[in-house]
């Protein structure tokens, strides 16, 4: 009994460990592009295109049919020379049909549409990236989502512990007769909302662990201690120009609008006409003739003269989606442009306001200090020490999410850019 309390002690000691060990946002976007269930459900959109390359490519092939079955008629076909009649095969007979057919020329139509299955892959696997880069986006917002609502908690618990010292001084004075009952039920009333404040800063950060795990594809217990160490990565470089021509998206659409072209020609060729070739064999079970199986082989020319106008429709058709994808092109770099100037606007707003926060702590704290001791001095009011503990409070929430605020605008210049 001795040696399995020791023995379960130890698991959940290790389990403990575990549960504590470091973890850094490298290690979040490794898990999640390994991990997130929606992203290797995206992966299997280039297998498929690639699939479809394949079915274009089949016809420059031949293909090969067989097709066999028995045949009952309600009498035997035969032929009427005068008063004779001759039947010519029998009333019930099985037959086989093998085929072997082959497009000589086709004035580039499987050619066309070999390459638009290319460039619809090259579009799924661009279109894979992409959506990779803004799973890694919503990764690092979730991270430093987690590492800012923790500062956030402690600054609520500074703020009860704050609220409950000027509760007892507000008791304290109270019994000597000093302040009215009004200042100690305002003290209390600050700690309830204190305490109120720090719930909520403890369920943002549940909540943002359950995202965190979501996205990475995690238990959703699972909990770790974060690194606020931002990645090399993520240093910013915003006063560079910054290339936005090899994010997946817009490189996703350049190949449809590629595939489009070709889609355009596929649909001009249907006017010209195909030459084929075709190798047969022929058996029919007939007693009654001399050869029952036929061996024959052709080339040939086919060519639609009138199919109701359908050809001109496909061809107008393809020429639309062209001009559809070649918009949605322009106005894709356009909002990955602005998205980019946002960014990079976010990044210097964020860094200009960590510098005035920093110093705002520093007189929210020396105003608290004042304002404490006037009122310990009977000098100030219940009421200003109260404000100036809410504003150190927010000052220093202002600051925590100013920090990371340039982490995370940082990481949206690198994801406009597609290389985050």
């Amino acid at each position: 009994m001795r040696t399995t309390l020791l023995s379960l002690a130890a698991l959940l000691l290790f389990i403990g460990t575990a549960w504590a060990d470091p973890l850094t946002l490298k290690e979040c976007l490794n898990r999640a592009a390994t991990q997130n269930q929606a992203l290797r459900a995206t992966s299997h959109d280039t297998a498929i295109a690639q699939q479809q390359v394949e079915i274009a490519r089949s016809a420059w092939r031949p293909r090969i049919d067989l097709q066999a079955g028995y045949q009952a008629q309600q009498a035997a076909q035969a032929v009427q020379l005068g008063p004779i009649v001759e039947e010519t095969q029998q009333a019930d007979f099985p037959f086989l049909n093998l085929t072997l057919n082959s497009t000589l020329y086709d004035f580039g139509r499987t050619e066309a549409r070999v390459s638009a299955a290319r460039m619809q892959r090259e579009a799924a696997r661009h279109s894979y990236s992409g959506s990779e880069q803004d799973l890694f986006l919503q990764v690092v917002r979730a991270y430093y989502g987690i590492l800012e609502a923790h500062k956030v908690v402690q600054a609520a618990e500074d703020e009860v512990v704050q609220m409950t010292s000027h509760q007892k001084t507000a008791q304290a004075l109270y019994d000597q007769g000093v302040v009215t009952r009004n200042d100690l039920l305002q003290a209390e009333v600050r700690v309830a909302a204190s305490r109120q404040k720090l719930l909520s800063a403890q369920n943002a950060v549940e909540n943002g662990w359950l995202l965190l795990n979501y996205l990475t594809g995690t238990p959703p217990q699972q909990r770790a201690e974060l690194q606020e160490d931002p990645l090399p990565l993520l240093a910013p470089t915003v006063e560079a120009p910054t290339d936005i021509s090899r994010r997946g998206e817009i490189l996703a659409l350049r190949s449809a609008v590629s595939a489009s072209d070709y889609a355009v020609q596929e649909a001009k060729t249907n006017y010209y006409p195909e030459i084929f070739a075709r190798l047969g064999l022929d058996y029919v079970q007939n007693d009654r003739v001399r050869e029952q199986s036929i061996m024959y082989a052709t080339v040939g020319v086919k060519v639609n003269l009138f199919d109701g106008l359908a050809t001109t429709s496909r061809l107008r058709q393809a020429v639309e989606a062209r001009s559809r994808d070649q918009e949605r092109l322009r106005d894709l770099e356009a909002r990955v442009a602005l998205e980019l100037a946002q960014a990079q606007n976010d990044v210097k707003v964020a860094t200009a306001r960590i510098k005035v926060a920093e110093k705002a702590i520093q007189q929210g704290i020396e105003n608290l200090r004042i304002t404490k001791d006037r009122y310990q001095e009977k000098v100030g009011t219940a009421t200003e020490v109260v404000d100036a503990q809410t504003l150190l409070t927010q000052t220093r929430t202002d600051y925590y999410q100013s920090v990371f605020d340039l982490q995370v605008a940082d990481a949206r210049v690198r994801r406009a850019a597609g290389n985050l």
